[in-house]
């Protein structure tokens, strides 16, 4: 067959099949921008994974436009900013290669608003976006990242992204910082930055404006010494690189289906924050500033603070306030000065500080080679010298000298550094001077007599004493605590009178009981102004109660969460004492999942949703509070649900809390309940953060087979439900531990890895388990999980009543003890 063509008809059919060969090759390298191509506003390129998108993007209420890299699924989250300093004023902008490699922005009347440069000349150059975030400029047939023309990872906005070299190239000068945005809809440049200083021995600084709000410490090996949180963990990797070339800090997530980012806002916080994909929002997972003690040179110069401490700040030793006026104001700014002047004299030395954030190092000098020895060497006999450390813990190798004032140092309880301090002969005498042993004799036998007087007073008033007992303690804790304290507190918990509460409750008429504590009835009421409201009432009869509704009132007071019951008042009315919640319609989480009849109304996406709730409220008592709280009594009695079934953690009269840097204490008098409490808190004593995870990790078994753990039954063996799980588990039978009315609704990948979280959190060994910030980042992410090791207290053990005298049973989770007190008999 032939075919007749017009040099008209093939010049169409050569048209048309140019046209269809460019479509195809836009369409296909959706990724990248070839030279002379361009990019208008409406239209994006693509990572070749669909991570990143790079286009234009503007914010309601302005008319600026930008050319910026986000996120498309994190309702388009914007990690980097190209023209900050010149917005476009309209949607008229052009971005396009050249020829040279370089990326051009026009506006609409075909000005430069921006543009890249490169110091090589290019031959073919193309622009591509990585699923890194980054925008290279490289030659079109060379990947190496040695190579490249133009990065944005070079010239950083407000993000810190992973594989970015946060630092300095000591070769160009080139400087790779952070800068905040104006605010959450204005991108141009704020007024916080973020840098690694390369001078005297590196350190990271945030400034806010020209003042400096947060170091880091200089790095020690393992971490920056202002940064005791960045430890090794599952969700990312990082590493401190200092040669003649460059010097930088960088980060890099171990598992690509985890989303995590470091951004710096415009009040000079930096936070870290990782992605949930079943909550579709960012979650924080850490900030680089922890506490107060953290603000910079807070207790200026030889002053050290500690967090735990009241107040906080405090001259090192050898050392007195410069203004005692203002310091014993609490203006500590001024900071301390030397007892004794006269140093470089004979007999001085050094007085060693220990477990602390190391001294502003920008005027220090370093040296890696040496050894602590020859440090100190060099220190005496440099009068200049004021303070010596080493390099690196690793190793103990290295020296660092300071040689001017030191300034911004804080104690940690631990992962702290020493360091040791020039003092004059003096001064280290009266620090190192023993006690005279006349002075302690005579100390000691004044403190016997006393102690033998008084204990004559308190048998000759014993029983006059035990009647007035409890209206005395009722009066200490009345004047005490809701006198004395500050307006602030009472403002933060408004006080209600008896008689409004009894008239709520209708007298406390049983009709309106909800059920009973350890520590008294819980009623229902309504206010006059229709407000339903939970009372907890104190029972007159406890003998354990005053001391744990102090604890309930101080703690629940500071604590604001949403994942928390919300607290609105007390009554403190002669002998009554009771705390009023919002109420919660749907009860505690115990009426739900172990009920034949009520768990089936439970499927799973809200067991999930329970689940997730309970770990976020948890996340915030041990990280993200004022205080840092362990509850020691979570449970699904404790679990209460409001009218969307949202779970809020409640009752805190067992809760202790700790300063910025403690995770565990240890007690002879045992609180919790049997079934939940970790083993080393019911054998020892000791209770850290960790026994938290360890109940919440029965928790999540508990709510995912609706079973409860004590008490649990299975004809094959003794175990109870923790050691059920971990057998399925070592069978790769996990899917058996479900309730069985969760067949129809359960998304199977989600329930495994809820018992696999659980596992790890019921851990025998609390150094195994988890903090709740990785297990947040574990049920929201679909990040590689470690296989867990044997669970504690996986064999049911029968508890008799001669255990404890003071057990009682708690009548809102039955087959539960509650355990008061532990005492050898």
């Amino acid at each position: 067959m032939k075919f007749n063509i017009s040099m008209k008809d093939f010049k169409l059919l050569l048209s048309f099949f140019s046209v269809l060969f460019s479509f195809f090759i836009v369409s296909i390298a959706v990724d990248t921008i070839s030279v002379n191509q361009t990019i208008r506003d409406g239209e994006t390129i693509v990572s070749p994974s669909g991570r990143f998108a790079l286009g234009f993007f503007g914010y309601s209420g302005s008319s600026s436009r930008y050319v910026g890299i986000w996120y498309p699924f994190s309702n388009n989250t914007v990690v980097w900013v190209a023209n900050r300093a010149m917005p476009l004023n309209d949607s008229s902008g052009v971005l396009q290669l050249t020829s040279k490699g370089i990326l051009v922005l026009h506006n609409s009347t075909n000005t430069v608003v921006w543009s890249t440069n490169t110091s090589r000349e290019a031959q073919s150059p193309v622009a591509q976006l990585l699923d890194s975030g980054n925008l290279v400029v490289r030659e079109a047939n060379d990947t190496d990242e040695d190579n490249y023309l133009w990065q944005s990872f070079d010239f950083l906005s407000d993000t810190f992204l992973p594989g970015i070299k946060f630092g300095k190239n000591l070769v160009t000068g080139h400087d790779r910082y952070l800068v905040s945005w104006k605010s959450t809809t204005d991108p141009s440049l704020g007024d916080s930055t973020t840098r690694l200083d390369p001078g005297g021995y590196p350190q990271i600084y945030i400034r806010k404006d020209e003042n400096i709000v947060f170091r880091s410490g200089p790095w020690n090996g393992l971490r920056f010494s202002g940064m005791p949180n960045l430890k090794p963990n599952p969700i990312y990797t990082y590493e401190f690189v200092y040669n003649q070339q460059e010097i930088y800090y960088r980060y890099d997530l171990i598992s690509k289906s985890v989303i995590s980012m470091m951004v710096l806002n415009n009040d000079g916080i930096f936070q870290r924050v990782t992605w949930s994909n079943s909550t579709q929002t960012w979650n924080l997972y850490l900030t680089t500033q922890m506490d107060n003690c953290d603000r910079y040179a807070i207790c200026g110069a030889y002053g050290t603070c500690n967090i735990n401490n009241s107040p906080p700040c405090a001259c090192l030793d050898g050392f007195v306030p410069k203004d005692e006026q203002a310091w014993d104001s609490g203006d500590w700014l001024s900071g301390c000065v030397r007892k004794n002047e006269s140093i470089c004299r004979a007999g001085e030395g050094f007085q060693r500080i220990s477990s602390v954030k190391l001294p502003d190092t920008r005027t220090s000098w370093f040296n890696r080679t040496m050894d602590l020895k020859e440090c100190e060497s060099v220190c005496l006999k440099n009068c200049s010298c004021t303070a010596y450390s080493t390099l690196n813990i690793t190793d103990g190798s290295g020296c660092l000298l300071w040689f001017e004032e030191l300034i911004d140092i804080r104690h940690y309880t631990e992962d702290g550094q020493d360091f040791f301090i020039r003092l004059a002969a003096s001064d280290l005498e009266s620090i190192h001077r023993p006690r005279s042993q006349t002075r302690v004799w005579i100390i000691a036998v004044s403190v016997l007599v006393a102690v033998a007087a008084l204990l004559g007073l308190c048998l000759l008033f014993h029983f006059r004493r035990k009647r007035f007992q409890r209206r005395e303690s009722i009066g200490r804790m009345q004047d005490r605590d809701y006198t004395d304290e500050s307006r602030e507190r009472d403002l933060e918990l408004p006080l209600f009178d008896f008689l409004t509460i009894a008239n709520a409750t209708e007298n406390f008429s049983e009709y309106n009981k909800l059920g009973e504590g350890g520590f008294g009835p819980v009623y229902k009421g309504t206010l006059k102004d229709g407000r339903e409201i939970a009372v907890k009432r104190l029972s007159k009869d406890s003998t354990q109660g005053l001391d744990e509704f102090k604890n309930e009132v101080i703690f629940i007071a500071k604590l604001q969460h949403r994942n928390l019951v919300k607290l609105l008042g007390c009554c403190i009315q002669q002998e009554e004492k009771m705390l009023i919640y919002e109420y919660m319609p749907n009860k505690s989480l115990d009426a739900f999942i172990f009920d034949q009849k009520q768990r089936k109304l439970l499927d799973w996406p809200m067991r999930f949703h329970i689940i997730n709730g309970i770990a976020r409220g948890l996340l915030y008592l041990h990280q993200d509070s004022r205080l840092r709280i362990i509850h020691r009594d979570l449970k699904a009695s404790n679990i209460l649900l409001d009218i969307d079934m949202n779970p809020k953690i409640s009752d805190f009269g067992m809760a202790r809390s700790f300063g910025g840097n403690e995770i565990q204490g240890n007690t002879k008098r045992v609180v919790g309940t049997y079934g939940y409490m970790s083993p080393e808190y019911a054998i020892d004593g000791l209770f850290s953060i960790k026994s938290d995870v360890f109940s919440f990790g029965v928790l999540v078994l508990e709510i995912i087979s609706g079973k409860r753990n004590r008490g649990f039954y299975h004809p094959d063996h003794k175990h109870n439900l923790i050691g059920h799980a971990w057998r399925l588990h070592l069978e790769e039978k996990s899917s058996e531990l479900m309730d069985e009315s969760l067949n129809d609704s359960c998304i199977l990948s989600e329930a495994m890895r809820c018992i696999h979280v659980g596992l790890l959190c019921v851990q025998q060994s609390p150094d195994d388990r988890p903090n709740m910030s990785t297990v947040v980042l574990m049920l929201s992410s679909e990040i590689a999980l470690p296989e867990p090791k044997e669970p504690g207290f996986f064999t049911e053990r029968k508890v008799f009543e001669q255990e404890s005298s003071s057990s009682k049973i708690d009548t809102c989770s039955a087959n539960e003890i509650t355990i008061t007190l532990l005492a050898a008999r």
